[in-house]
Formats: C-alpha cells, structure tokens, sequence
C-alpha cells in the first residue's frame, strides 16, 4: 500500500491545519500511512514585499500545485482563501474541511481597547485591502498599514508596540491556540462590520484530478455542506477573475433548505459595497449577487490587474 505524500507550506499555521486534516484522515483510515512534505512558496519567501506587488494569483500555492502535477505529492492542505478561482490543470479540490470561525479579528496588547475606542491615529495592521477598506467605513481616522508575517510575528509587533493592533483571522487564531486574555486581547468583529474573504477559515485538500485512490479517501472526509457552500463563495470570485488580494468579500450560508450569500466589492476609489440574496438555485446566486453590483453602480468592475485602488 502507498504512502500517501501531503504537501504543506512550512508555516506553524499550515502544518498544525495539515495534521488537524490528517489526524481525521488516519481516524478514519487507520491503515494508511501519510507523509507531510513542507514547501516553502513564494509568498513564504518574500515577507517585505506587500502582496499587491508581488501578484497575488496563487502566490502561496503554485509550487504545491506543480509538485502535485508532478507526482511529487498526492496531495495537498490548503488555506481554502489562498487558492485562485481557477486551479491549476489537471489538480481538483478533492474535499472541503468542516469551517472553522469565519470572522475576522483586531488583536490588541491593551485590554481596554477596541474599534470603538482605539486613540485617533492609531497603526494598525493588516496586509488585505479588503480588511483595510471595510475598517475605515467605521475609523476613517485611524492609520492601516501593511504587515506580512506569520501569525506570531505580526502579534509579537503589537506587544512591541509597534503596531497598536493586527487584524487576523480567527480561524488561524483557533486553530493555533491564541485564545487572548493575558498579553493580548482579541475583539472578533461582526460580520456587518467586517465580511470575510471567499472561503476563509475552510480547508482545502487539492490532488490530481484522475487519483481515483486519493479521490475516494478524501470523499470520505468530504463536509458537502461547507463545501457547497465555498463553491458558491468562489463563483462569485470566478465571476470577478479576482483572487485573496483583491477586496472582495463573499460568505454563504445555510438557510432552510437554501442558501443566502452575502458580498462585498470595493470601487476602484475604495468605496464598499454590498450585496445580499438567497435561494436554492445554487448555480446563480454568484450571478446575482453580481448584477445587484452592478445595478448599484459598479460597472465596468476592473480585474485584479487593472485595479487602481487607493
């Protein structure tokens, strides 16, 4: 029997998300044996540079995505929010994680802060535009500046005082055990406040389409709730040929037995907009939470390469 080769990127984040995978795996499949196999990617190795420079289309994902084409791996965990619309050829996601806390989060060293109250002119961090552009909706006057890193630099930079907060993900907060109350303070914001990234704090096991082995394994891991519910999410960054830079948000939920999905697109002169609609045809929600963006007056939406944002 093979021993089945996982790939992960070498952060603390992407290898506790593998083994969180894989202990399900190997519970669910005691006889087989897997092997974590650590990449370092390019968004890994260019920390200084900001992830607009850089190109965002599956910066943390393409090395993976050709050793998996190659036969290098037959697998591999993604951050879901990380992976482009279009995968590369011949790779599928063959199975979806249970979603995690799809909130974001301001990480503070001072337990009497928060949005509403942090001192004008305050720094704070965050690499996302689309965080950046949604925050300043409700503190125009505090300044947001870029931040790379893993998730343990960016708060050792808060407790240094360079930064007076850190918005992060807390999902990745969860999962590595940032609980908050002693040296910093978390405050999860409200989805009204804040909408999440496409697919963010889901887990995405990508393989090569024609694995039958590995595609019948992952089936069995398979949440097809959660995993319907980020393919809507990414249809509607298909629709936009946007990827995890570009600022736009989309989160889709269960509701009876249909589906409401929220969005967000920013104008190119960094207004939000939103839009909501629900029902059980699946395959359109994306198209028309699209067309009510444009009816509000984004037309002529710019792609990711031609953006101009401020």
């Amino acid at each position: 029997m093979r021993t089945i080769r996982v790939g992960s990127r070498k952060s603390l984040l992407a290898i506790r998300q593998t083994n969180l995978v894989l202990d399900q795996l190997r519970q669910l499949h005691p006889d087989r044996i897997f092997e974590v196999v650590p990449y370092t990617t390019k968004g890994d190795q260019l920390q200084d540079v900001p992830l607009s420079v850089i190109g965002g289309k599956g910066i943390f994902v393409t090395d993976i995505e050709t050793a998996i084409q190659q036969g290098k791996i037959d697998m591999a965990v993604h951050s879901m929010k990380d992976l482009p619309a279009i995968l590369a050829p011949g790779c599928t996601i063959g199975a979806v994680s249970p979603r995690e806390d799809v909130r974001d989060c301001l990480v503070f060293s001072n337990p009497n802060w928060s949005l509403a109250n942090l001192p004008s002119g305050s720094i704070v961090g965050t690499s996302s535009l689309r965080r950046t552009l949604q925050l300043q909706r409700q503190r125009p006057d505090l300044v947001y500046r870029s931040i790379r890193g893993n998730i343990d630099s960016r708060i050792e930079k808060v407790k240094e005082g360079q930064y007076q907060a850190v918005v992060l993900a807390m999902a990745g907060l969860k999962r590595l055990g940032w609980q908050g109350g002693r040296d910093i303070f978390l405050e999860p914001l409200s989805l009204d406040i804040c909408l999440p990234a496409v697919a963010q704090a889901a887990l995405a096991i990508e393989c090569r389409q024609e694995d039958t082995e590995i595609l019948d394994l992952l089936a069995t891991f398979n949440d097809k709730q959660v995993a319907q519910c980020v393919a809507i999410e990414r249809q509607f960054l298909s629709l936009l040929q946007a990827d995890c830079t570009f600022p736009i948000s989309a989160l889709a939920q269960t509701k009876g037995d249909g589906y409401v999905l929220q969005t967000m697109l920013a104008s190119p002169k960094g207004e939000c907009h939103y839009a909501q609609v629900e029902g059980k045809q699946v395959n359109t929600l994306a198209s028309e939470a699209f067309t009510k963006l444009k009816e509000a007056g984004l037309r002529g939406l710019p792609n990711v390469e031609n953006s101009n944002y401020p």
